[in-house]
């Protein structure tokens, strides 16, 4: 297991360290994000958690919100009342950051919205919260639907000329809110107001109850130039469930709300008032525009702020859009419409013309009263005259254009400028950022940030840090910050430009894209390059534009670069010819430089006749500004191209070359050379002028395609020419275009030709009459009668002028319905040479109808079959034959008949399968019947009713695919199926239903890599009537280049029934992973979207390179993004080609279990021998597999037999040699000694032998059968009271009849009321920290005030001070804290807290027992009471001596019974008298005295009651009933057995009770004759009584034994000693079988993994705080003081008396064995070592190998404590309220108070002497209010 424990370490560290720098990612989903504008610091409000992050994302800091025992319908502080109470999550509803006072406000949706302050440096340090202070300081909501929103703000209070810090809220309405929409807040304590309190109640805006008809829903709330917005849609309050949305401005300082007022916000396509596209506003950011948005939307106030607001519509498509408000905009229309109410502007029906008050119940007069126009700027903020909210009317709106629309949801916006452009970020619902320019001519979706779909969309939080660098962006549970932009992708001036990024541009002198800031000149004309406004530097031309490859030397080409900035000194600049450099100039826009000579360029290409040579124009060392390509060109190579019409294309080309006849060559231009040999460089146009005079020349011709030169050309006259002799065979087309090429004899040079004919051939593809003679007349083709073919007509003998008779080959179809109206092909020859030449069609004898638009030549005719005619009169001979030729009749009365017959016959379909499919359509249902296969595929339709059914395949069998199913009906009634042959034939079968459409409940995993091959297992209903399930991945189109993509990625089912369908994940192509993926699985026609279901990128490994591995070891893979889509269990490894299991996978490492065996092959697909070789190892992700490198297999040394065989024996000879002689040597000295003892042995051994034997037969049987014989029943729990009195007041001197838990003073009925007065007088004194000091300093130093005093003194002030624990927690670290200097400087530290030496001692007891009341109710009562019953089973399995209190089975070696007992089980059966005539069968042993057989009778008779509740031992009598009368057993009576002067306690084997007996049990009324109540005369309880010397099991010795037991010789006496020893094996059984009891109950308290009490947190957080502030406090001390605060004080009493914690008795023998316990609990607290040797105490022995693990969990338990969490002076404050306010109500404390006067009175003078003395004391007059206490208490006057 070590390797696991390493894994589960290694991956603890990792998730101690951030693995990702860019980005943080939360324990749970996050609701809120926001940044100190001053720190940078960021704050983020989630589920159950806030985090405080650095601006780096590294974590400073978090807090612990939730989850809390809750319920939204209680009232905080939650008690015991609130019986619903469950843990609930804390959802953060609120972040806002508050600089001025560095506090940071959280609210959350527990305990109805309660806020707190958290410490802006250290959130988790809290600065105020409370839960106790009413429904006025409740906040946000509890329903997490419900938004809320907030902006920091002040408050004047001119009562009290105060500048508060508040802040301003809006929240919508939830089921358990109140209905205040916007509410002022306190953020720090005024008068009698508390903090979070409501400072304005009055305004209609917060209190009306019809509030929650508007279903506000609030999103955004800012506040700018003295005013406060806040951003909502809601509904209109009437019918209209529509919501719209508003902005609701009211001024800073109008603390009443008077200028509260509603402004609807319309965003739409079109601006008419009827028209509100996108009606519901989602999120909103406030921003500066850039000077090109400003110029265009706000002319006039180009510094004016803009609200970009994002809107979606009501619709479930998710359609949204961003729209723009100017806040001069909204603030005009806002004051045009409040204007307008000022003066009273009223329409017909006396209601306002453009406003009304909403949230009121009936309509109030307002805006009737016409003021002065100039109001308005007089009273911008209203006044008392506006008592109701005003909302513009819709007519009034503000409507703007949305600037950029979206089909999906927009989540999120944030604004930035850049290069005076303004530059949107908008969130999306699927995850990603979308990077918009706000051009406002043409705005420019041009990038977006990919994010990850797996936890949610963007949160609406998207926010920039103070540079406006870096984006923070919120998904889910991660955010991740991004740089705005990232220019430098993109290396090259295109792809920067093009991007059209606001932000990038290409800088020119650095050859770099970047943001302008960056560029150095960048403000220099054409250096920082931007689109659309500049392109990329380009090179326009060159002078010249090119040149000769052979003319280069000393030559310079002039570039022209319009584009090119101004480079001077000290930049330079130079070109660049391929691999040639040559310094460069500049003029102007003109860059000059030389060009390479002729051995630097590039040899020409084969097939070119130039070379493009690339130029760059360089600037200094390597940037690149511009390039293009320079050609140089080569004359002689222009003919290669043209070989043909060499000289055509020499005078022709583009390089002005010239062409010599003599030489047969193309050269350069060159002027120097004339004559009649040499044709200059020509125009195409000027070619017709260009011909040859050739002479006496010998021409030969030849073709490319007969590969063959012809016959020598023969010279006609003058310039003709003619050649024959050639034969041409070609049979691949019946025409082809042949070249001829033309040379001479001589030279063998080709001379220009351009003839070109065209070869014919007839007989290609005119294979009968009709198509040869449908050839172009041109080529004179025949068809020659004596070949039977098509060919020229001078080749034929002799030409058949008509064509034979049609023949007809074949028909499609054969079969056809009886009514015909199909189409039939009809397949031959010589079936005419047009469409008119078909006269006649005949089938079977039926006519049919050419359809000439069908027909071919010669070779297809169409026609359509009529109807067959209906049988013939009976009186007619013949019927018409079904069956029959088709004749076709041409032009000339030439006919045809086919061989092939036609068959009339009329299909029958009858079954339709399968018959039912989904309502969507696409089920392929097959038709089967009887002769289907009439007609063909294309003549048929099927519909189902009237729904078509497209057919797939047409036979003997027909399928076709359904349609949408359109009806209402669903699922639907059994429809037809109705099969239509050609037009008038329709077959009916039926049935077919539409059933419900399947549906897709849920799907897992919701991811893959895009590799593919991972198992998705999706979840719905209606799968078994899908026939083809697909899982398809579709890219979406690309957005930034605006193409188009139909790709897509798909996978068939693997599994299928009814509900499951199993898929394996399409492998996507790596290239589409950055664009939006969108995963549908199609179930026939219906698509469902996965619309959650994401690809990541495939992961990376780290390669291994032959790490050795040996059998089970572990193997650690390392890389990156693993568990993105892959789990453990999915994985697969192969190490050669064995499996290894992955047991642990996380993002960044997995590990294997390396083979059990060596593997047989390195690799899975290579089969060969291992040996020793690296073998691959292979990871399997689904499809994706990978190498991740090479694993060496190491095998276990093994030395060779030859070398261990020696190795052994050679030892082992020598040994056994010297063992010998020593031997022999000491064995006749070992036989006298023998000889010695062997008498005494003699007489032990028979003995011991027996003895033994039984005791080891007893502890086997018990060990195997003790813990299934525990019967845990209901743990009895004691209630806090009773608790708490036992633990204080039990111990006292008067027990259980102390005050304190009878609660009864004897104080007279006329003096209750005054006693009560001055005891709660007395308890206000005791609340003085002054006086309670004194108090208690003043009685400690009375030496009279002994320890008992004290404890119980402690006892009483816990008891009064109950209510406020806080305060007594405060007087107690007071007291510890003078302790700890008394106990540093002046005593030994390790003695503090040892024992009850003083009262703060006892204080601390008291109060860890109190705080440790929850955690042992719900955590360590349990394991307690199992080991108090063990403990208790075990012992009473045995004889329990009844006077002597010991037992065979204890703990504790002093109350070991010494004997042997003989005893036997019996079970018997118990009837309770009165109770009915059931029986209870209890087990007992018949050496039990007659009281212990009660106690297990009561135990088991009323074991599920209380032992308070049970009866007494003395209040039931057991009667045995062995025949017709009874008896009744007792103790004592006077059979009982004597011997001696010692009288035999009675057990059942004296009655001689036999097993299964039935005994009663009855209740007695007078229990002081429990023992004599059988006997009847007074001389025989004399008789009893007269003599008290009595024993049960044992008997002790008396004098007489004394005196034999001296009279025996030592052997007697060591006989006696061995075989008592013998029995301390029974204290081994006994731990044995309690030790899992005492292991859990020391785990239980010892284990800080789990619950640790805050108390004890908190205290021992002191005590190290303490420590570290005295230089001679070490570990160790501080160990001893945290053992003797907890350990020491509160678990071992409770351990020693656990009825202080459950209602139960703890008899003398169990306490016995609970006092070893606790010991050992003791010692595993000390750091001392104990040091045991055989003299050491049986006790100490019994645990000695335990002590060792129990005191390393004790150091685990201290370092775990240390670990953890600090809890708050707060936090501790809060958990020590909630157990006072529940459970001091309860306690005694009146009675506490009472004698904790006892004590004042007591020592009266030495307090009062005391207080006087004291300056605090006597400014706060505390002797005063003590004379006037105990004048009351004591009824005696004064001196006062």
């Amino acid at each position: 297991m070590a390797w696991r424990t390493l894994a589960v370490l290694s991956l603890l560290l990792c998730f101690g360290s951030s693995c990702c720098d860019d980005s943080f990612m939360s324990d749970t989903v996050i609701n809120n994000v926001i940044q100190d504008p001053q720190t940078g610091r960021i704050y983020l409000g989630a589920i159950n958690n806030i985090y405080q992050l650095n601006y780096d994302l590294q974590k400073e800091s978090s807090a612990v919100t939730g989850p809390r025992h809750d319920n939204p319908q209680c009232t905080p502080p939650i008690t015991a009342q609130c019986t619903n109470a469950k843990d609930m999550d804390n959802v953060n509803k609120l972040l806002l950051v508050n600089s001025a006072n560095g506090t940071l406000i959280v609210c959350g949706s527990l305990f109805r919205g309660i806020c707190s302050l958290v410490n802006l440096s250290s959130v988790e340090k809290p600065v105020y919260y409370s839960d106790t202070k009413g429904e006025k300081t409740y906040v946000a909501s509890t329903e997490e639907s419900v938004t809320v929103v907030g902006v920091i703000s002040y408050f004047i209070d001119t009562h009290a000329n105060a500048n508060l810090s508040v802040f301003l809220v809006g929240k919508g309405y939830g089921s358990s809110d109140s209905s205040k929409l916007i509410s002022t807040r306190l953020l720090q304590e005024h008068g009698e107001m508390d903090v979070f309190e409501n400072m304005v109640e009055a305004s209609t805006v917060q209190a009306s109850p019809f509030v929650q008809r508007y279903l506000h829903d609030f999103r955004h709330a800012f506040k700018d130039n003295g005013y406060i917005y806040f951003l909502f849609s809601r509904t209109p309050g009437t019918s209209d469930s529509r919501k719209i949305t508003f902005i609701a401005r009211l001024c800073e300082n109008d603390h009443h709300y008077y200028s509260y007022t509603e402004l609807q916000l319309n965003c739409s396509v079109s601006t008419e008032q009827q028209e509100n596209t996108y009606n519901k506003v989602q999120v909103a950011y406030l921003a500066k525009p850039g000077e090109v948005l400003a110029r265009k939307i706000i002319p006039s106030n180009p510094n004016d702020k803009i609200l970009f607001a994002v809107f979606s519509a009501d619709e479930d498509g998710g359609r949204s859009a961003l729209c723009m408000y100017p806040l001069s905009s909204i603030n005009t229309r806002l004051e045009e419409v409040i204007e307008s109410c000022y003066i009273g502007e009223v329409l017909e029906d006396e209601k306002p013309k453009t406003v009304y008050s909403p949230y009121i119940s009936k309509t109030e007069a307002i805006c009737k009263t016409k003021r002065d126009k100039n109001m308005v700027k007089g009273y911008k903020c209203g006044a008392e005259f506006l008592p109701s909210p005003l909302a513009s009317k819709p007519e009034y709106a503000l409507a703007v254009k949305p600037i950029f629309t979206r089909n999906d949801m927009l989540t999120a916006v944030a604004v930035a400028v850049e290069n005076e452009h303004t530059v949107a970020f908008l969130g999306t619902s699927g995850a990603d950022v979308l990077k918009v320019h706000l051009d406002p001519s043409h705005p420019n979706l041009y990038n977006r940030i990919p994010g990850e779909r797996t936890d949610g969309g963007v949160n609406k939080n998207l926010f920039f840090n103070s540079t406006l660098d870096i984006l923070y962006i919120t998904t889910g549970r991660k955010i991740t910050k991004v740089p705005v932009q990232a220019c430098e992708q993109r290396h090259d001036c295109h792809s920067c430009v093009t991007q059209r990024d606001p932000y990038c541009g290409w800088c020119v002198l650095e050859g770099r894209c970047t943001r302008k800031k960056d560029c150095r000149k960048a403000e220099g004309e054409n250096v920082w390059l931007w689109s659309p406004k500049q392109t990329c530097v380009t090179i326009q031309s060159f002078v010249p534009p090119n040149i000769s490859c052979k003319k280069t030397e000393q030559t310079q080409v002039m570039i022209d670069i319009p584009s090119l900035t101004s480079i001077s000194s000290p930049d330079r600049l130079h070109c660049e010819f391929d691999d040639y450099k040559s310094h460069a100039t500049m003029e102007g826009t003109w860059v000059i430089c030389a060009l390479p000579t002729s051995e630097n360029i590039p040899p020409t290409p084969e097939t070119q006749d130039f070379v493009a040579v690339p130029v760059k124009i360089m600037v200094n060392d390597g940037v690149e500004v511009a390039s293009s390509a320079f050609e140089f060109y080569n004359c002689a190579a222009v003919v290669k191209r043209s070989e043909n019409t060499p000289c055509i294309a020499c005078v022709t080309s583009n390089w002005g070359c010239q062409w010599n006849i003599q030489d047969h060559t193309c050269s350069d231009r060159d002027d120097t050379v004339k004559g009649d040999h040499i044709i200059q460089h020509m125009q195409v146009s000027n070619l017709s002028a260009l011909f040859f005079i050739v002479k006496c020349l010998t021409f030969q011709i030849g073709t490319e395609l007969m590969k063959q030169v012809g016959e020598v050309t023969v010279e006609a006259d003058g310039s003709k020419y003619r050649f024959e002799g050639f034969e041409f065979e070609y049979d691949k087309e019946p025409e082809v275009n042949v070249t001829f090429y033309i040379k001479d004899k001589i030279t063998d040079r080709k001379i220009d030709s351009t003839l070109r004919v065209v070869l014919y051939n007839c007989s290609v593809r005119r294979e009968d009459c009709s198509l040869c003679k449908n050839a172009d007349q041109k080529y004179n083709c025949v068809w020659c009668d004596t070949t039977k073919s098509c060919i020229y007509r001078d080749l034929c003998d002799q030409e058949l002028k008509q064509c034979p008779p049609p023949k007809i080959t074949d028909i499609v179809p054969r079969y056809g319905p009886m009514k015909g109206q199909i189409s039939v092909t009809i397949k031959g020859s010589n079936l005419g040479i047009k469409q008119e030449d078909i006269k006649r069609i005949t089938i079977a004898g039926v006519p049919c109808t050419h359809q000439p638009e069908r027909y071919s030549v010669s070779t297809s005719v169409v026609c359509e079959i009529g109807p067959f005619p209906s049988a013939p009169p009976e009186d007619l001979p013949n019927e018409r034959s079904l069956v029959g030729p088709v004749e076709v009749e041409v032009e000339g009365g030439r006919t045809g008949q086919s061989q092939v017959l036609f068959t009339y016959r009329d299909p029958f379909p009858k079954a339709v399968s399968p018959s039912k499919g989904p309502a969507a359509g696409g089920t392929v249902i097959t038709i089967t019947g009887q002769d289907l296969d009439t007609a063909s595929i294309d003549d048929i339709s099927i519909t189902v009713d009237r729904e078509p059914c497209k057919v797939l395949t047409f036979g003997q069998e027909i399928t076709c695919m359904t349609g949408l199913y359109k009806g209402p009906k669903i699922p639907s009634d059994k429809f037809p199926v109705i099969v239509k042959y050609g037009k008038d034939t329709s077959k009916e079968v039926s049935g077919f239903e539409y059933s419900t459409n399947p549906k897709v409940t849920d799907y897992t995993p919701r991811a893959s890599f895009v590799c593919g091959g991972r198992k998705i297992i999706v979840m719905g209903s209606g799968f078994d009537q899908v026939q083809r399930a697909t899982m398809r991945v579709l890219p979406s189109s690309d957005e930034f280049s605006h193409k188009s993509s139909n790709v897509e990625f798909v996978q068939e089912f693997s599994n299928k029934s009814e509900t499951i369908l199993e898929f394996l994940s399409p492998a996507v192509n790596k290239t589409y992973i950055n664009q939006s993926l969108r995963t549908i699985i199609q179930l026939d026609n219906l698509v469902e979207n996965l619309t959650d279901f994401v690809y990541h990128q495939d992961p990376s490994f780290d390669m291994l390179t032959d790490k050795a591995i040996t059998e089970n070891s572990i193997i650690s893979v390392h890389g990156k993004g693993f568990s993105k889509a892959m789990t453990a269990k999915e994985a697969q490894a192969f190490v050669g080609d064995v499996s290894c299991a992955v047991t642990i996978l996380e993002d960044d490492k997995l590990f294997l279990v390396a083979p059990s065996n060596p593997p047989k092959s390195t690799s899975r697909r290579h089969r060969r021998d291992t040996s020793s070789e690296a073998m691959e190892l292979m990871i399997i992700f689904g499809n994706g597999e990978w190498n991740v490198g090479s694993v060496r297999f190491e095998r276990k040394y093994e030395v060779p037999l030859y070398i261990i065989i020696p190795a052994v024996l050679i030892p082992m000879v020598l040994f056994i040699a010297v063992s010998i002689y020593c031997y022999r040597r000491k064995s006749q000295q070992a036989e006298r000694e023998y000889e010695k003892i062997k008498n005494q042995l003699a007489n032990l051994e028979e003995s011991v032998r027996d003895r033994c034997k039984k005791e080891f037969t007893n502890l086997m049987i018990e060990m195997e059968d003790h813990t299934s014989d525990l019967n845990e029943a209901r743990i009895p729990f004691l209630d806090y009271k009773n608790y708490t009195n036992r633990v204080f007041f039990l111990p006292s001197k008067d027990g259980a009849k102390d005050v304190m838990i009878t609660g009864k003073l004897d104080i007279p009925e006329s003096r209750r009321a005054i006693v009560d007065q001055a005891l709660n007088q007395f308890s206000n004194l005791l609340n003085s920290k002054t006086f309670l000091i004194n108090f208690i300093r003043t009685l400690e130093g009375r030496q009279e005030f002994n320890a008992r005093n004290k404890v119980y003194f402690a006892s009483l002030l816990m008891v009064a001070l109950h209510g406020k624990l806080e305060y007594y927690t405060d007087i107690m670290r007071t007291l510890l804290l003078e302790l700890m200097e008394e106990y540093v400087h002046s005593k030994n530290p390790k003695l503090m807290l040892r024992r009850s030496e003083t009262v703060v001692e006892r204080m601390l007891c008291n109060w860890m027992s109190i705080c440790l009341y929850q955690f042992l109710k719900d955590s360590a009562g349990e394991p307690l009471y199992k080991l108090f019953k063990a403990i208790k089973h075990q012992v009473e399995k045995g004889p329990v001596d009844a006077k002597m209190k010991k037992a065979k089975y204890t703990l504790n070696d002093t109350g070991l019974l010494g004997d042997d007992v003989e005893y036997t089980i019996l079970t018997l059966q118990v009837l309770v008298h009165g109770e009915g005539p059931d029986v209870t069968p209890v087990k007992v042993l018949n050496c039990d005295s007659i009281s212990q057989v009660k106690e297990k009778i009561i135990e088991q008779v009323y074991r599920n009651l209380p032992y308070s509740q049970r009866p007494t031992v003395d209040s039931v009598a057991l009667e045995w009933r062995p025949g017709s009368t009874g008896q009744i057993l007792s103790d004592l009576d006077l059979t009982s057995q004597k011997e001696g002067r010692w009288k035999r306690i009675n057990t059942l084997a004296h009655y001689n009770v036999r097993n299964g007996a039935t005994l009663v049990l009855s209740r007695v009324l007078h229990t002081q004759q429990s023992f004599y109540q059988n006997q009847d005369n007074h001389e025989e309880r004399n008789a009893l009584l007269e003599d008290d010397k009595v024993f049960h099991l044992v008997r002790p010795a008396d004098e007489l034994d004394e005196v034999k037991s001296k009279r025996r010789s030592m052997k007697d006496k060591a006989t006696t000693k061995a075989i008592t020893e013998i029995y301390l094996t029974r204290l081994l059984y006994m731990k044995g079988t309690l030790q899992q009891f005492v292991d859990d109950f020391f785990r239980n308290v010892l284990c800080s993994g789990t619950v640790v009490p805050p108390a004890v947190k908190y205290f021992f957080d002191f005590l190290d705080e303490q420590a570290q502030k005295h230089d001679n406090v070490d570990e160790e001390t501080i160990h001893i003081w945290k053992t003797n605060s907890l350990p020491l004080r509160f678990w071992v009493n409770i351990l020693k008396n656990p009825h202080f914690i459950f209602d139960v008795h703890v008899t003398e023998v169990v306490d016995a064995s609970l006092s070893v316990i606790a010991q050992t609990f003791m010692d595993a607290c000390t750091k001392t070592e104990h040091k045991l040797t055989r003299e050491s105490p049986s006790n100490k022995l019994l645990y000695a190998k335990e002590i060792s693990t129990y005191k390393k969990m004790v150091d685990d338990y201290y370092k775990g404590i240390r670990q953890m969490v600090p809890v708050s002076d707060q936090d501790m404050n809060t958990h020590l309220a909630e157990v006072s306010r529940s459970h001091t109500d309860k306690l005694n404390t009146q009675v506490a108070l009472h004698q904790l006067y006892q004590y004042a009175s007591k020592y009266y003078d030495g307090i009062i002497s005391s207080l006087e003395d004291d300056p605090a004391a006597q400014s706060k007059q505390l002797t005063l209010r003590l004379q006037q206490i105990a004048a009351a208490l004591e009824n005696k006057v004064t001196d006062l």
